[in-house]
């Protein structure tokens, strides 16, 4: 029996999918998925078993032209993630086809790919005709020497067990890298802060979500089986702590009854989950917080 694991980088552009990909391959919601864009922000890393062989995927950040520190530096973490990577899979939506953003990736392409595999894969599918496929198809094969391409729609699932399949064969053998019931390597402290992350993007203004954070600052475990979490989502004015609270305290209860139901659900057991807003100016200047969110501070320098 030929075991076989690799680490696998799923990179695009913000919103191209891969959240969605991974969460479809592993299983389980280990990453956020929410129609904004930037949600990840850490490189997280799911683990999916197809016959003998491990795949870890690397999940990056959505590769995107930066401007700020925290821009900067999870751009730096998705290049990263893919050049750790022994096979990387190029995320492009069907119906937005070769953006800006897309040849700025194929160029980066030609940087780190040399040495590993890329694979293309085409997503949501189902919003082009088969024509303008077949044309998109070419064009990214004439752009890049893909070793196999893809046409999938992580969402329905559609063309998801051929690109996993081939992922199998095309990681390295060798020894599994996690025992075989993990599904994340993330630390479930920084998984739980996601989701709460994710039930607050997905509640407020459009605006808000990229200038808040969220962290886990006590688990404790109880007698009883279920879990108290204490969290504090960080901001960085006055003002944005009363869009985070609501009216009366609405919005903060209602993140925190959704954050808490997902996280009973994927725990499988019952959570006690206490959430505090904190107003810190400067926390997109901490190098702490970045630690925090797995991503380098150093690499936010201009």
């Amino acid at each position: 029996m030929t075991t076989r694991a690799g680490f696998i980088a799923l990179i695009g552009e913000p919103n191209a999918g891969k959240s969605t990909l991974l969460n479809r391959m592993v299983g389980a919601k280990v990453s956020i998925v929410t129609h904004k864009v930037q949600t990840t922000r850490a490189r997280i890393r799911g683990v999916a078993m197809e016959g003998e062989s491990q795949l870890v995927f690397v999940d990056t950040p959505g590769l995107f032209k930066p401007r700020r520190r925290l821009d900067r530096a999870m751009v730096a973490a998705a290049w990263g993630g893919a050049a750790d990577a022994d096979v990387v899979v190029l995320l492009v939506e069907a119906h937005r086809g070769i953006t800006e953003g897309v040849e700025r990736i194929l160029e980066g392409l030609g940087e780190i790919g040399q040495g590993r595999k890329v694979a293309l894969a085409i997503n949501k599918i189902d919003k082009v005709q088969a024509e303008e496929l077949l044309g998109l198809t070419k064009k990214l094969n004439d752009a890049y020497d893909f070793a196999e391409t893809f046409l999938i729609s992580a969402e329905r699932g559609h063309g998801v067990e051929d690109l996993r399949h081939w992922l199998a064969q095309e990681v390295p053998e060798g020894p599994w890298l996690y025992p075989e019931d993990q599904i994340a390597d993330l630390p479930m402290r920084m998984i739980a802060a996601e989701m709460t992350r994710e039930k607050l993007t997905l509640r407020l203004h459009q605006e808000l979500p990229y200038q808040l954070t969220v962290e886990t600052e006590n688990w404790e475990e109880r007698k009883d089986g279920s879990a108290k979490i204490d969290q504090v989502i960080y901001v960085v004015r006055d003002g944005h702590k009363g869009i985070v609270l609501g009216k009366r305290g609405e919005t903060i209860k209602a993140v925190s009854q959704a954050a808490r139901a997902e996280l009973e659900e994927f725990l499988d057991r019952k959570v006690h989950l206490f959430l505090q807003v904190k107003v810190r100016p400067n926390w997109l200047e901490e190098a702490e917080r970045y630690s925090e969110m797995g991503l380098d501070f150093k690499d936010g320098n201009a």
